[in-house]
C-alpha cells in the first residue's frame, strides 16, 4: 500500500467524520455534564460506527457477489446505499425535531423547573449509528473501487476510525466551550444543537443524490 492511498483514505476519513464532527459539536453544546472520560466515550462510539459500516457495507457486497455473481452485488450495493441514506434522515430528523420541539416547550417553563440535558449512554449509540450508517454506501464503493481490496480493508476502516475519533474530540471541545457561553440557557443549547441534525439530516439526502 502506497503513500498515495494512505493520504486518501486519511482523507476520506475526514470527510466522513464531518458528520460525527457536526453531531460531537450538538452533543458537546447540550450536555452540560459532558467530561474527558465521557468525551472519549462519545469519540470512541463515532470512530468506531465510523469504521464498522463501510467493514459491513465491503463485505455484504463481497459476499453477494460470490452467491449471485459480480452484477448482482452491484445492483444489491446501489439499493443498499439508498436505504441506509434514508434511514440516517429518518433517524436524524427524529431526533433533532424532538430536541428542538424540547428547546422551543422549555422556554415556556419557569427557570426553577427547567432541566438541563444530562449524559445518555443510549442517545450517544443511536446517533453514532445515525452519523455512520451512511458510511455503508462508502463500503459498498470501497469494493467496486481500486482503493481497497480485500487485505487492505481492515486497515483503511481502522484509519478512519482514528480520523473521526480525533475531529469528534474537537468537536466535543468546541461545542463545550460555546455551551459555556449561554450559562444555563438550556432551552438555546437544545434549540441550535436540534437545528444541526435536522440539518444534517438533509445534506446527508442531498449529499447522496446531487453528490454535493
Amino acid at each position: 500500500m502506497t503513500l498515495e492511498i494512505i493520504l486518501q483514505v486519511i482523507l476520506l476519513g475526514v470527510a466522513l467524520s464531518m458528520d460525527a464532527f457536526a453531531v460531537a459539536v450538538t452533543d458537546g453544546l447540550t450536555y452540560v455534564d459532558i467530561n474527558k472520560r465521557k468525551s472519549f466515550f462519545v469519540a470512541g462510539v463515532f470512530g468506531f460506527m465510523q469504521a464498522l459500516m463501510p467493514l459491513i457495507g465491503y463485505w455484504l457486497v463481497e459476499l453477494i457477489q460470490i452467491i449471485v455473481g459480480q452484477a448482482g452485488g452491484e445492483k444489491a450495493g446501489e439499493i443498499m446505499a439508498i436505504v441506509v441514506t434514508w434511514i440516517a434522515f429518518a433517524l436524524l430528523m427524529f431526533i433533532g425535531g424532538k430536541m428542538l420541539f424540547d428547546g422551543i416547550k422549555n422556554f415556556k417553563t419557569p427557570a426553577e423547573e427547567k432541566q438541563p440535558k444530562k449524559f445518555s449512554v443510549k442517545e450517544v449509540l443511536i446517533f453514532g449509528l445515525a452519523t455512520a450508517i451512511d458510511a455503508l454506501g462508502t463500503g459498498v464503493a470501497l469494493h467496486a473501487g481500486t482503493l481497497s481490496n480485500n487485505g487492505t480493508i481492515f486497515l483503511h476502516a481502522a484509519i478512519i476510525m482514528c480520523c473521526t475519533f480525533i475531529i469528534s474530540l474537537i468537536g466535543l471541545f468546541l461545542g463545550n466551550k460555546i455551551e459555556k457561553l449561554f450559562k444555563g440557557k438550556y432551552e438555546i443549547t437544545q434549540i441550535i444543537g436540534g437545528i444541526i441534525l435536522l440539518l444534517l439530516g438533509v445534506w446527508i439526502v442531498l449529499s447522496h443524490y446531487f453528490g454535493i
